[in-house]
């Protein structure tokens, strides 16, 4: 009995039993289904928290001021409490940095005509823009000359010029931040979250001693909220950190036992982190979708004693005849294996239907891999090995003469 026979036998017998077999089937589609189309969703999250860690950029460094109680104690002491200004200056000039800018930020009523709204205002310099990787659409950033002058200046993102201004040009035009009027010069190109949270179509961003001298007013002018800095390419960004630190520490006259009044965030950890997290939650997606897997494959095999208990004759028939046990093992092992690799292919066209309805959302982008068809058809195999070898030896073993005597 060659391979060709035991195929043509196998689906012969599954035909006599359409029912039976699709319903078997089913579990095997599910199976698949939920593994190919979780590992895809989990993949296409990786990517996706990828690519927004990249637009934020995984060179980028941030300084906080601190708040220990040794700081405390600085500052009531008159020393050094906060970042500043002259921090990046300082820091702007290390080796290892490409360079760093201070900023300021606070959330104020902005209004233009009609219209009226809160958003956060953020006080930065030029070089934030390099820093940042912000691109301009229309106009164009505000200058050094201009920081130094503390010009009330705005360049706003997309959002805020669609809502003031209702799509007509917005340059020339003023928006009030505070009964504070502040010419519109720039608008910012594109969209996306930041590292603070905040999306760059909603920024609304002025020299940062225009922030100082109008909006944000403290005893100490010179300080900032953060500083954010961008590592050489080149270079490790530890070392990086580490230039930093010591920068500031001297800075700051902070004695070698005593802890910093700032904290250094490198976004690379973050990405890190999150392709970890997003690693995890996808082998869990995996996870979950094996088990419906496992499932379906528990019910091929009790399928598969049934029929070898209903076909207890014909078995000893083909022996009588003679079959050897190794061709009744084929044969049940072959229907056993049919039925999964049906169920493959069908769970992963069902796969590939989800991928794409989710894609046409335009919320996410999901994309099943050739491999991972590959290695889902292959699995389905597996699986009908696995759970029809024993339905299929018991099958081979069975007496000629016990099976047809079998009732």
């Amino acid at each position: 009995m060659n391979f060709i026979q035991i195929l043509i036998e196998s689906f012969r017998s599954m035909a006599a039993n359409r029912l039976r077999t699709a319903l078997t089937m089913l579990g095997i589609v599910i199976g698949i289904a939920s593994v190919v189309l979780l590992l895809a969703i989990g993949d296409s999250m990786q990517r996706f928290i990828g690519k927004e860690l990249q637009a934020l950029g995984t060179n980028m460094l941030y300084v906080f001021p601190g708040g220990d109680r040794t700081s405390e104690r600085r500052a009531r002491a008159g020393a050094i409490q906060s970042i500043t200004m002259a921090d990046a200056e300082a820091l702007n000039r290390l080796p290892s940095l490409i360079g760093a800018a201070p900023a300021l930020q606070g959330s104020f009523k902005l209004s233009a005509g009609n219209e009226t709204a809160n958003s956060t205002v953020h006080g930065v310099t030029p070089a934030m823009f390099k820093i940042r990787n912000w691109k301009l659409d229309q106009g164009n950033s505000f200058s050094e000359a201009d920081v130094r002058s503390s010009a009330r200046m705005v360049v706003i993102g997309q959002k805020v010029a669609d809502q003031f201004f209702y799509k007509t040009d917005p340059l020339g035009r003023y928006i009030r931040i505070e009964n504070v009027a502040f010419q519109v010069i720039g608008v910012l190109a594109g969209e996306g979250k930041q590292i603070d949270g905040a999306n760059i179509a909603d920024m609304v961003l002025v020299p940062i001693t225009a922030a100082s001298a109008n909006l944000i007013r403290t005893p100490f002018p010179q300080n900032a909220h953060y500083i954010a800095a961008q590592g050489k390419p080149d270079l490790s960004l530890d070392e990086a950190v580490e230039d930093m630190k010591e920068l500031l520490r001297g800075r700051h006259r902070i004695r070698p036992d005593d802890p910093d009044d700032f904290r250094v965030e490198n976004i690379a950890s973050f990405a890190e982190t999150a392709n970890k997290i997003s690693a995890g939650v996808a082998l869990l997606l995996g996870l979950i979708g094996a088990i419906s897997l496992l499932v379906g494959g528990i019910g091929i095999m009790n399928i598969m004693l049934v029929s070898v208990t209903e076909r207890t004759r014909e078995i000893g028939i083909r022996m009588a005849i003679g079959a050897r046990p190794g061709h009744i093992l084929m044969q049940f092992l072959a229907e056993s294996v049919v039925i999964c690799i049906a169920g493959g292919l069908v769970g992963v066209a069902i796969a590939m239907a989800g991928a794409a309805a989710i894609t046409s959302t335009g919320q996410f982008d999901v994309a099943l891999s050739f491999q991972g068809v590959v290695v889902a058809c292959g699995f389905s195999t597996a699986v009908g090995v696995f759970f029809g070898f024993y339905p299929a030896r018991r099958a081979s073993r069975l007496l000629p003469v016990d099976c047809l005597r079998y009732e």
